[in-house]
């Protein structure tokens, strides 16, 4: 039962994906539409890490920030219900090198809506679990961007 509950799992991170792979492509509508579809079938009950995930995607294809930092408060949210062995069992990142990235989104957010003390108090959380991040393109990436939107805030 175990191992069929698992294959299940990776059929949705694979979904998740590919649905990603549209996105990264230029088709954001579809790949908008596919998440919906998605998250129509996990729901808000889901599985911790296909909510997380999940979220943090389709706040990438939203229009409007408002929306946009819906789904980036609910993907952190699933990551708080996130454990360590939950994850390495499917072979992704620790717990807390989600955290960082995480948190980035939710400032860069708060920039768009134009209310800077959250963006910065996200901003500070993203900054302060760098250590959970490795010294590879991901860790590098997310370091680098913290640093620009940091630049952003401070120049009003």
């Amino acid at each position: 039962m175990m191992e069929q509950q698992e294959a299940s799992q990776d059929i949705v991170m694979t979904r998740i994906g590919q649905a990603m792979m549209l996105l990264h492509g230029g088709d954001r509508e579809e790949a908008r539409n596919r998440f919906a579809l998605l998250w129509s079938e996990i729901g808000e009950e889901g599985d911790a890490l296909h909510r997380c995930t999940l979220a943090h995607c389709m706040a990438d294809v939203q229009d409007d920030p408002a929306d946009e930092l819906a789904w980036d408060l609910r993907a952190l949210s699933a990551a708080d219900g996130l454990s360590d062995e939950r994850l390495a069992r499917h072979q992704t990142l620790a717990v807390r090198a989600l955290y960082p990235s995480l948190h980035l989104n939710l400032a860069a957010d708060y920039v768009k809506l134009r209310r800077p003390e959250e963006a910065r108090a996200h901003l500070d959380r993203a900054r302060a679990s760098t250590d959970a991040l490795g010294d590879d393109g991901y860790g590098r990436g997310v370091r680098a961007a913290i640093d620009r939107l940091e630049r952003t805030l401070r120049a009003g």
